[in-house]
């Protein structure tokens, strides 16, 4: 059986450099304490691995060691990825860690117990080189006292905690940043996801103008599950100064995009901008974009879509660059 760390066959060493200079002309490069590339990517029921280099049809799941090389070729091109949809079975992850080597650090939650879970955890990747953890890490609860005077539906959260957003501090340089990563549920209809939307919006609003705080560089990203922009889940997520960099608004999020007339804004990255005693980021904003992997990834294989989804992802990673 093979191993992650193994040298792959010649014609998948080929399919990883295509990848690799696919990357160099999609990415900024990264560049120790100038430099600071943050991600966010929904890898699709990250969890279980097949030990082959190519899965068979009749193998389960149909993630292999070629598909898991892909993912970790684009994970260390960023800094530090929020990873949605990380698994109970963290096989997969395991051997992304190996393949990163020991520069890597990895933060994560442990498994939200019950069916609106989806047996699914957050978690930060990170490069230890370039980003620390400054000591802060915690999940995001909304008091009842918030929900009755923001006029938040009682029970509202209920669902969208399963998934509790996670927040962990990060030192870059001498610059701090808190980022909140979080998976809203799906839920049976768009208009469900609308008040944990806003209730995650009000509860950062609050947090940003809080002096005693331990940061005020608070950055969200994950899929909040948005169908577009301007719609009542966009507007309930921006409603409290939340600003998305205008270089996603014409981004794809996910493989299906093109099947999709109105497109998706599923995954997002955003922060607050001065103003109503509000700090701003002080980091130095730079530019946005997401990575488009389908011509790319297993390029030898001929898949559909949904194939390359259950292999890689059906969400793109999305990023943002700052200067340090």
């Amino acid at each position: 059986m093979p191993h992650v760390t193994d040298t792959p066959p010649p014609e998948i060493q080929e399919d990883l450099a295509g990848l690799d200079r696919a990357l160099d002309e999609a990415l900024p490069p990264r560049t120790i304490d100038r430099v600071l590339l943050i991600a966010t990517w929904n890898v699709r029921a990250f969890g279980g691995l097949t030990e082959k280099w190519v899965a068979a049809e009749d193998d389960s799941p149909k993630r292999d060691l070629q598909s898991l090389h892909t993912i970790a070729a684009i994970v260390r091109r960023f800094d530090v990825v929020a990873l949605q949809e990380v698994k109970g079975n963290l096989k997969a992850l395991r051997h992304t860690l190996k393949l990163l080597g020991p520069n890597w650090g990895l933060l994560l939650t442990d498994v939200t117990r019950g069916s609106p879970g989806n047996d699914e955890r957050l978690c930060f990747l990170y490069d230890r080189r370039t980003v620390q953890p400054s000591g802060l890490a915690g999940e995001l609860v909304v008091p009842q006292e918030q929900l009755d005077k923001r006029d938040i539906e009682e029970g509202a959260l209920r669902e969208q905690f399963a998934r509790t957003p996670y927040a962990v501090s990060f030192r870059a340089g001498s610059q701090t940043f808190i980022l909140v990563t979080l998976h809203v549920l799906y839920g049976e209809s768009a208009e469900a996801r609308t008040p944990e939307l806003r209730a995650i919006a009000e509860w950062l609003d609050e947090w940003a103008r809080d002096v005693n705080a331990w940061g005020h560089n608070l950055i969200a990203l994950g899929d909040f599950n948005i169908d577009r922009e301007g719609d009542e889940r966009y507007e309930a997520f921006t409603a409290t100064g939340l600003t998305v960099p205008d270089d996603l608004n014409d981004v794809p999020r996910t493989i299906f995009t093109d099947e999709d007339e109105e497109g998706k804004f599923y995954d997002q990255i955003a922060w607050f901008t001065a103003g109503e005693g509000r700090p701003a980021l002080s980091l130095d904003y730079r530019t946005s974009g997401s990575f488009d992997f389908r011509e790319v990834a297993l390029p030898r294989r001929g898949l559909s879509n949904r194939s390359l989804s259950w292999r890689v992802s059906d969400h793109y990673p999305l990023w943002t660059a700052f200067g340090l």
